[in-house]
């Protein structure tokens, strides 16, 4: 009964938002920005940027709506606070298996680029997870906090193809393929990887992890022991990371803003701020979502995803961790 219910009311709110073209029921990449202080009451500020989910270039589209892309997001929210003087630190809340190779590099530039024209201090802090690529966006900032039940590191890449040759063999399908050149269709899910296919993707691999690695060379203060324990690609719990050097400390949200505000020379009452597309009530730094919605309820409680093949390409991701 309340589904019937539900879809009748929101069948009624769409028609009525058909009637008026300017109203926006469902929040989207086409509303703006805006500012929404979370606590303090003094003119200096600390922004909070949520680096939520799977990093991807890739915009979100639902039913209703679509949001940008996280790159697109993070990019946005940082030339915002590039404009606003009063901004004086910010906080990256991690809480990210990784993403593409791309995705993770570009933002990882976006905020090393903010820093150096602002002089702003960056402290990232770890929520549930800030793996591989959640961990390679961390490198950007000047302090690294996990929460103490924070799921980080496997500092390494994967290359993900689906293969379905073994399955067409099963049902007596074939896809034939005329190329110009023998590596031309590589990593093919049609059929199986050449030797020499194997090798061409192992080396591609081997220079993804290698920049990985590099930056965690260049960002951390590693003991040899500790760079080959963690070239292993492994996770780390946040005690097992603080004894690696992958993180500086163990705290909550609070004790990043606290480290912000001396870091910085911010006063006791100096705001904490994020920018959203539609205001929260009674929002708070734990608040992850981005935007209210209206969602229709589910007739059936179904997690595709978790079925879905993942896209051909390379990741800075611990695959485990979506799924």
């Amino acid at each position: 009964m309340n589904k019937i219910l539900t879809t009748i009311i929101l069948g009624t709110l769409l028609l009525c938002a058909a009637c008026q073209p300017k109203m926006n029921l469902f929040p989207d990449s086409t509303d703006p920005l805006k500012e929404t202080v979370l606590q303090g009451e003094s003119d200096q500020k600390i922004l909070v940027i949520p680096i939520q989910g799977i990093i991807s270039d890739q915009p979100k589209k639902g039913l209703l709506s679509s949001m940008p892309s996280m790159v697109q997001e993070v990019s946005s929210k940082l030339a915002l606070a590039s404009k606003d003087p009063e901004i004086k630190a910010v906080i990256l809340k991690i809480n990210s298996p990784g993403g593409t190779v791309t995705a993770s590099d570009i933002i990882y530039r976006e905020i090393s680029e903010y820093k150096k024209k602002t002089g702003v201090k960056v402290i990232a802090a770890m929520m549930d997870i800030a793996a591989s690529g959640g961990y390679y966006i961390s490198l950007s900032a000047d302090r690294i906090i996990a929460h103490p039940t924070t799921m980080t590191g496997s500092v390494g890449v994967i290359f993900m193809r689906p293969k379905l040759d073994g399955l067409m063999d099963k049902i007596g399908v074939s896809m034939d393929v005329t190329a110009s050149g023998r590596n031309k269709d590589m990593a093919s899910p049609f059929r199986k990887d050449t030797p020499e296919e194997e090798k061409i993707i192992s080396n591609m691999v081997a220079d993804y992890a290698a920049r990985f690695i590099k930056l965690v060379k260049e960002n951390r203060t590693l003991s040899p022991e500790q760079l080959e324990e963690i070239k292993t690609a492994r996770v780390f719990s946040a005690q097992g990371a603080l004894k690696t050097g992958l993180v500086d400390k163990l705290g909550y949200l609070d004790d990043a803003v606290a480290d912000a505000k001396k870091m910085a020379g911010l006063p006791d009452d100096a705001q904490v701020i994020t920018y959203k597309r539609k205001a929260y009530p009674n929002d708070t730094l734990y608040n992850s979502v981005e935007a209210q919605s209206l969602k229709m309820p589910a007739l059936v409680n179904f997690d595709a995803e978790a079925f879905i093949p993942p896209k051909t390409g390379f990741y800075y991701m611990w695959y485990p961790a979506t799924r």
